[in-house]
């Protein structure tokens, strides 16, 4: 997700943030938002595969109800997409920059679509939950290994310096979070396959745009080590920082795979909320996001918005239905918030390569993205009603902010790395990040 240190300023100040050339980064901004659409036509190809493949994390938001319907699941298995999908890309999280930097960019790139061509037409083709589940897990490797890759290869081909470079990359993961249950939901409605036969399509086609236009990246002068994310944890702020998102991204996929059951909507209805959902989050994400930390600093946004979308997934949770609709949407502005500080903080608090502290920090996060799909459900049915799920999520995002707030000495940036309100933000993290 970070681009890989090549041992030069150039790989480290692009995917960082700090500042090339002496520019500040207002000033780096507005030079990134006028060179942003004169790009070469292999940074567009990587783009456009790149807005597909996070739709395909959404996708299945508006059509979850029925799948179930569909293939005769309960809401607990249905939601063993998410956790199969996750899982694997935790995993994968620690083996894509050790074989990234082996293999070059433009291979990862191409074998990451492929899997999902095929894994994403199987979904489709599927005959019983535990199948789906199954492709879907193959999907997330196939998504692990073209996400973890994009934007080191953007920033690697892009024109107009790093700025335009990753303010294209975000504006992909914008489009992609928001029109992926749009495209769910249109398709969706004649069918729950057709979002799986849909997004196959589309990364077909990105795979032949790569493939045609993208040549390979340089390689870094040191492989990386698939051991490298595992001893940046050792870093006491890296590690904070972890855990801290760990709870967070617990809190956050409940919202993302538990609240379509509650909300109860047709796919289209669906589709319509997690739209303004994702259009919230990139907003916040890339605009408010920045502003707040450099008036207020780092840890306290983080906790603020931690806090706040603790109470807003307990009202999700305890209100009624027009509520839930409201503080679903609302959710995405505070996950915007909290999904860049997180990952600015991840780049920044060690001394480890922005690509291996990335890594590692990615490599805890997704197993909560992982967990939360799994319990939610399962506590449900434990506690016989919806509320319980939202009420540990809430808990689960305060012991995030406590962590925070405890360890707020050590969520410092060091000397060189990405300060408060800079432009760093990880691709993923903005779910992903």
């Amino acid at each position: 997700m970070q681009a890989e240190d090549r041992g030069d300023s150039r790989a480290d100040g692009p995917v960082g943030g700090a500042p090339t050339g002496g520019a500040a980064p207002g000033e780096q901004a507005r030079e990134g938002a006028r060179g942003i659409l004169r790009q070469p036509t292999a940074v567009w190809a990587t783009a456009g595969a790149s807005v597909v493949a996070f739709m395909g994390i959404g996708l299945v938001d508006p059509i979850l109800p029925s799948i179930a319907e569909g293939l005769r699941a309960t809401p607990s298995q249905v939601s063993l997409l998410f956790t199969s999908y996750f899982l694997i890309t935790a995993c994968a999280m620690l083996v894509t920059g050790a074989v990234s930097s082996r293999l070059g960019g433009r291979r990862i790139l191409l074998a990451g679509l492929a899997l999902v061509v095929v894994f994403a037409t199987l979904s489709g083709t599927s005959s019983s939950v535990g199948e789906l589940v199954g492709f879907r897990a193959g999907w997330g490797l196939g998504n692990a290994l073209f996400v973890s890759t994009a934007l080191s290869v953007i920033v690697g081909a892009a024109s107009g310096g790093s700025a335009a470079a990753i303010l294209l990359y975000e504006s992909a993961l914008g489009l992609g979070m928001a029109c992926g249950p749009l495209l769910g939901a249109v398709l969706g409605e004649a069918s729950w396959r057709y979002p799986f036969f849909g997004t196959a399509l589309l990364m077909a086609a990105g795979f032949l745009c790569i493939a045609a236009f993208l040549r390979e990246q340089p390689r870094p002068a040191r492989p990386t080590s698939v051991l490298d994310p595992v001893r940046a944890l050792g870093h006491r702020g890296l590690a904070s920082t972890a855990a801290a998102a760990f709870f967070y991204n617990y809190a956050f996929f409940t919202v993302l795979a538990f609240a379509p059951f509650v909300l109860d909507l047709t796919p289209y209805r669906a589709g319509g909320v997690f739209f303004a959902w994702g259009v919230l989050l990139a907003l916040f994400s890339v605009v408010v996001a920045p502003r707040l930390q450099s008036r207020f600093g780092s840890p306290p946004v983080l906790c603020a918005a931690l806090l706040v979308l603790a109470a807003d997934v307990m009202a999700l949770g305890y209100g009624g239905h027009g509520t839930a609709v409201f503080c679903t949407v609302l959710s995405g502005a505070l996950i915007g918030v909290a999904n860049t500080v997180f990952t600015e903080l991840a780049l920044g608090v060690s001394d480890a390569p922005r690509a291996v502290a990335g890594a590692g920090y990615n490599f805890v996060r997704w197993f909560a993205a992982a967990a939360a799909p799994y319990l939610a459900p399962r506590i449900e049915e434990w506690s016989g009603g919806t509320r319980m799920p939202f009420l540990v999520a809430g808990a689960a995002a305060v012991a995030g902010a406590a962590i925070v707030r405890a360890r707020r000495a050590l969520l410092t940036p060091r000397a060189g790395r990405p300060k408060p309100g800079g432009s760093t933000r990880d691709g993923m993290a903005a779910l992903t990040d």
